[in-house]
């Protein structure tokens, strides 16, 4: 399994720089550089789609009062520099229009495999994912990497169950993934509508929703709805035509073109001598 090999430099540069106190002026022989926020671009394999407006204006109205405290992790890439960890603080930068940005040159070389593994796994293991996210995460490593979930559970320190409960997520509808990315319901809630169509989904999110239903309360809904589907209504039993059961028996002995249906039959004679053969039939 390639999964994680040939990250442990990048992982060490990202994990220093989320230790380093105020004020380091280097770690490693690296010294923190300020570097321009334009020359700068995120990663393109990032996972985080969902950013809290209020959390990062925070984190900006913070950078601004206090400085940047811990420095972000790029490296030289083509022209520029390229993210390798703290999109959040390079975004709140942007958003108090700051010019340049404490940065730590990590002087390793990656490639697009590597950067899309470093991402996932950062991401996942620092738990900045919202549960889509994280959804996705894992079945793009899984799909990528061909591993198994226990193998995956061993690489971003997370229980088996956990992954596996995490990727049924994707089996829900577009509408109920929306209001779990928009923490509208919680993915207790979610995990409990995995198995509905996609009609019934929306009728029970739109329950839990307007009733504020708790996950144990939505649990019940859900039993009692599954419930109400698997009663089986027994199918009226068909009558057999008396006539129908004697089909056999008829075609045997009525040398006539003949119909047998419901409980009738018809006779269809061509001439004279048929009638006269089937009357004499009855007399006997």
């Amino acid at each position: 399994m390639a999964l994680g090999r040939g990250l442990g430099a990048i992982l060490d540069e990202v994990g220093q720089a989320y230790d380093s106190e105020m004020g380091s002026p280097s770690y490693d022989g690296e010294v923190i550089r300020e570097l321009d926020v334009d020359e700068i671009s995120p990663n393109p394999y990032q996972p985080r789609k969902a950013f809290d407006t209020v959390a990062l204006q925070e984190l900006s109205d913070s950078i601004v009062r206090h400085g940047l405290l811990q420095p972000i992790v790029v490296i030289e890439k083509d022209d520029g520099y390229l993210l390798v960890a703290g999109e959040r603080r390079l975004r709140a930068h942007k958003l108090a229009n700051l010019e340049t940005i404490k940065s730590v040159v990590a002087d390793v070389d990656i490639d697009d495999v590597k950067l899309r593994e470093l991402a996932l796994i950062e991401n996942i293991q620092r738990e900045n994912l919202n549960a889509m996210e994280l959804a996705e995460s894992y079945d793009e490593l899984i799909k990528v990497y061909e591993i198994t979930h226990d193998e995956l559970s061993t690489v971003v320190n997370k229980s088996r169950s956990q992954i596996t409960n995490t990727l049924r997520l994707l089996a829900l509808s577009t509408y109920v993934q929306t209001k779990l990315i928009e923490n509208v319901i919680s993915q207790g809630h979610a995990k409990i509508l995995v198995g509905f169509d996609e009609k019934e989904q929306k009728i029970l999110v739109d329950t839990i929703i307007g009733q504020k239903l708790s996950v144990r309360e939505t649990e019940l809904l859900a039993k009692k709805k599954k419930a109400n589907e698997e009663e089986v209504v027994p199918a009226p039993k068909k009558v057999a035509s008396f006539v129908n059961n004697y089909e056999q028996k008829i075609k045997e002995k009525l040398p006539f073109k003949h119909k047998v249906k419901n409980n009738a039959l018809e006779i269809n004679f061509n001439n004279h001598e048929e009638i006269e053969k089937f009357l004499n039939m009855l007399q006997k």
